[in-house]
């Protein structure tokens, strides 16, 4: 991702989204050539000289101080998603930032692999590039149709856009479409240098116009907790709550969980799913390959 780039066009599309009456300032009318704010209204908003905020706006963030960064999050409404973003790009552009990714262990150990094991719920391991790492046998039933696929480790943001049953299942397609590609955006902000997000953008990009459509938007989010309907093959229809845990040592790779409400149909139908999990284990799955490294204890 060339990141001048991405920080001018993340800035315009941000201002293209506020009109003058949202942003307080008086309506002059005749026809605006700019869609949303101009520069000079977000220099104002932002108390920056023209030059200055164009100067940023053109990718030349890197020497912005903190404060610089609030007043245009602020002049933009930008949520604590977007600023975080803009701090992202800000500090990867500034002048000596390390251009050498370090190496890192996977973070699925044994014991984490244990912690799944030992939840009641379905639960996975995920990371901002939306890899699917590990997960419990609920886990993998939720996602028998990721675990099915060719590609390892099985990917969310490939089966939404390229697999025809992520349709069935999603009960709000194009809402786990946006998020996907926001979260994959914010991933991308965050470590331009991972050669493995560029790459999946790209094979997205050229396989689905529909995923670089949508990630023209530059929309970001961070993956935190929310809501999701699915519609499971066996258990059938299922309203469930995320949590996101991130994993010591790397807070950009987590486990979620998903929970039902209690006495509901939802939890009902996770108690199926947990009967068809056990007579129908999935095997070589990613999960097998942490089972056998395990130390034996006899």
């Amino acid at each position: 991702m060339e990141l001048q780039q991405e920080i001018r066009d993340f800035l315009m599309s941000r201002r293209a989204r506020i009109t003058p009456e949202q942003a307080g300032l008086p309506h002059l009318g005749g026809n605006r050539r700019v869609k949303g704010l101009r520069r000079e209204e977000v220099a104002m908003l932002a108390g920056l000289s023209v030059e200055y905020y164009t100067r940023l706006e053109r990718g030349r963030l890197g020497g912005a101080s903190e404060s610089v960064l609030d007043a245009i999050a602020r002049a933009l409404r930008l949520d604590d998603d977007e600023r975080a973003h803009l701090n992202d790009l800000a500090r990867n552009v500034a002048p000596g930032t390390s251009r050498k990714r370090p190496g890192r262990a996977s973070p699925v150990t044994a014991s984490v692999q244990q912690v799944l094991d030992s939840m009641s719920v379905p639960a996975v391991v995920q990371n901002g590039r939306l890899d699917l790492l590990a997960a419990n046998d609920l886990g993998r039933a939720l996602y028998a149709d990721l675990f099915d696929m060719s590609e390892r480790p099985p990917n969310f943001a490939r089966y939404v856009f390229l697999d025809r049953r992520a349709e069935a299942f999603y009960a709000d397609i194009d809402t786990a479409k946006n998020l996907l590609v926001a979260v994959l955006r914010a991933t991308a902000g965050r470590d331009p240098l991972d050669k493995k997000v560029t790459e999946l953008v790209g094979e997205l990009s050229a396989r689905s116009t529909d995923f670089s459509t949508r990630w023209a938007k530059h929309n970001v989010h961070r993956h935190s907790r929310g809501r999701k309907i699915v519609n499971h093959r066996v258990a059938g229809t299922m309203d469930l709550a995320y949590d996101d845990f991130a994993l010591p040592g790397d807070p950009y790779v987590s486990i979620t969980t998903y929970t039902a409400d209690p006495d509901t149909p939802s939890a009902d139908a996770l108690t199926l799913l947990a009967t068809w999990a056990d007579t129908h284990k999935q095997p070589q799955s990613i999960n097998d390959e942490v089972r056998r490294t395990r130390p034996h204890h006899h």
